[in-house]
């Protein structure tokens, strides 16, 4: 137990650097463009556009018994897709993220479990984002924005403890698996047609629920579009299962992440 107070301090005691880091993250990836960082906004409504019009349009899907509404059908892709952008983004740049940093892993002092950290904190700030556009939308498309957004920061827990443990697996694993970065695009593309995305779980047949409830992202998902489209509150005993899940993944991801680290100077 004093093992993980100490480790958790001294997180707590880089705050600052990882504020940084994270900012620099974020700066790193519109630098020199034109829009800067317009483009957190341009690109999930480029994507939202295109989504709705192939699903809503050209498969004519539908949300559960809803009627042929568009703009509804748009508002409850968007949010599963701001979900599992955040996950897809922190995933899919981990196994890189150790590799592209190898002066850090050189200095002795440096805390390099952080960078992974930074990861997380950079894909929330662009769910923000997300997330103000949904408010927008619900606001636009119902007259009101539901008083159940202040269970946001509890949704948001397990899906940031899910990533962050994941993170800090799959960068260590990539400092010695360069694969690994191909293997995780593959499963990211899979996931998001896996994961109530594009569509409720009520449409889902019966025998398959139980696949469906094995994916963590799928509680999430719909709690998230309960809270913040719907108005209803969230699935306490799912909350409380992926909340688990997530401090789970998050300490055995840590283990593992420091449990390999001292061979990262060697590899690199």
């Amino acid at each position: 137990m004093k093992k993980w107070v100490s480790t958790i301090l001294r997180l707590w005691a880089n705050r600052q650097l990882i504020y940084s880091f994270t900012k620099r993250d974020i700066q790193q990836r519109y630098k020199s463009s034109f829009l800067g960082l317009m483009w957190s906004f341009v690109t999930p409504l480029f994507m939202l556009a295109i989504y709705t019009f192939f699903f809503s349009v050209v498969f004519h899907s539908r949300w559960g018994a809803e009627d042929g509404n568009k703009f509804q059908f748009a508002i409850f892709l968007f949010c599963g897709l701001t979900v599992f952008q955040l996950f897809s983004d922190v995933v899919n740049r981990s196994p890189a993220i150790i590799v592209a940093n190898t002066n850090y892993v050189k200095k002795v002092v440096f805390p390099i479990e952080i960078l992974p950290i930074t990861l997380v904190g950079s894909a929330l700030f662009n769910m923000a984002i997300n997330v103000v556009l949904i408010l927008v939308s619900v606001l636009f498309g119902y007259g009101s924005i539901p008083w159940t957004l202040v269970f946001l920061p509890i949704i948001l827990l397990p899906l940031l403890l899910i990533s962050l443990g994941l993170s800090w697996f799959l960068a260590s694993l990539g400092v010695y698996v360069r694969d690994v970065m191909q293997f995780v695009g593959l499963a990211m593309q899979a996931l998001m047609f896996l994961s109530p995305v594009f569509y409720p779980v009520s449409v889902i047949p019966v025998k398959l629920h139980i696949i469906y409830k094995l994916n963590p992202l799928t509680s999430i998902i719909e709690n998230m579009r309960s809270i913040l489209i719907v108005g209803e509150q969230p699935d306490w005993g799912m909350v409380g299962i992926s909340t688990g899940i997530g401090i789970a993944i998050s300490v055995l991801g840590y283990v593992w992440f420091r449990k390999l680290r001292g061979g990262f100077a060697d590899v690199l």
